[in-house]
């Protein structure tokens, strides 16, 4: 679960929201998320400095393909969302890290509209280049996808695309993943396990909840990309009554991906139709690609060995 739940709202009831939301806006601030403008609007200065480090820059003519509010009433949190003009509203959040997995929703949701032409998808995981091909790790949270990408970003040879979130587009001959943020919102425990990022995280300023951006040219040492062509997807899970390691047929691993919810806990809409689009998706991606369950049961350097070895076979 996301910690918040999703009230779809029609554009009557945005519209009875609007001034009394405008009214408190302090900051608004435009990104470029793959191509397509997000226009956050808040009272919250922290959000606002860590928005104009998370995402690229769009520039101030363009109009948003999709809105989010984000403002203080006093009030409980809520998360409404308006469908049809992509607004998302957001009360009394404290966590930046909702702020940006719903915005990153809100662009999903547009392209997932327009899929028929573009052929653009999200999804919610992780990627790394390897000479040139990319490997996705995509898991429920809490098993262990940032901690395995960074392990992999230990490694010189590999290159950072992302960490939390990424685009896919389908060719008639490859998948090609795209970056999803300019800078990494990374966790500080992670120095507890890959003990090379120590000197670096210690420069990054973190939130209430241990969290902060990271500029991820300087903690690569230059080693990122903004785009690669898909090879591997590993799935993860963490279960001990399972083996540690297997490669998927397509089957399988839409049976993991359903039970899983596909791996996403920030999915503003859910009905037959997402569903189906989302099921048609990842099914086409799979087909064409190796697919392997990780079992992250064992230590964090094990499961890191399985990952490698793929990349390096």
């Amino acid at each position: 679960m996301s910690g918040y739940q999703v009230e779809i709202i029609s554009p009557t009831d945005k519209d009875a929201l609007f001034d009394d939301l405008l009214a408190k806006v302090r900051y608004e601030r435009k990104a470029n998320i793959h191509g397509a403008c997000v226009k956050l609007l808040t009272d919250n200065s922290d959000f606002k400095e860590e928005w104009e480090d998370n995402f690229k820059f769009m520039n101030e003519d363009i109009r948003p393909h999709a809105k989010i509010f984000s403002v203080v009433d006093g009030g409980k949190l809520r998360v409404m969302y308006e469908p049809l003009s992509k607004t998302c509203i957001i009360k009394n959040c404290d966590y930046y890290g909702w702020i940006k997995s719903i915005a990153l929703a809100a662009i999903s949701d547009f392209f997932e509209e327009y899929h028929s032409v573009h052929r653009r998808y999200s999804v919610h995981g992780s990627t790394v280049d390897y000479n040139g091909h990319a490997i996705a790790i995509i898991g429920p949270p809490g098993t262990g996808k940032s901690t395995l990408t960074y392990g992999l970003l230990e490694n010189e040879d590999f290159n950072y695309i992302s960490d939390d979130w990424f685009f896919t587009r389908l060719f008639k001959n490859a998948a090609v993943v795209y970056s999803s943020e300019k800078n990494s919102y990374i966790r500080d425990d992670i120095i507890n396990v890959w003990k090379s990022f120590s000197e670096e995280l210690k420069k990054v300023k973190l939130d209430t909840r241990g969290r902060g951006l990271a500029d991820v040219n300087t903690l690569f040492e230059g080693r990122t990309r903004e785009s690669s062509t898909l090879q591997t997807v590993v799935l993860l899970e963490r279960d001990i009554e399972h083996p540690p390691f297997v490669k998927l047929d397509v089957d399988d691993a839409m049976d993991f991906m359903i039970e899983k919810d596909f791996c996403n806990p920030h999915q503003l809409v859910r009905n037959i139709r997402k569903f189906d689009l989302r099921k048609e998706f990842f099914r086409e991606l799979f087909s064409n690609l190796d697919v392997y369950l990780l079992n992250t049961i064992e230590t964090p350097n094990e499961s890191l060995d399985r990952i490698k070895n793929l990349a390096t076979r």
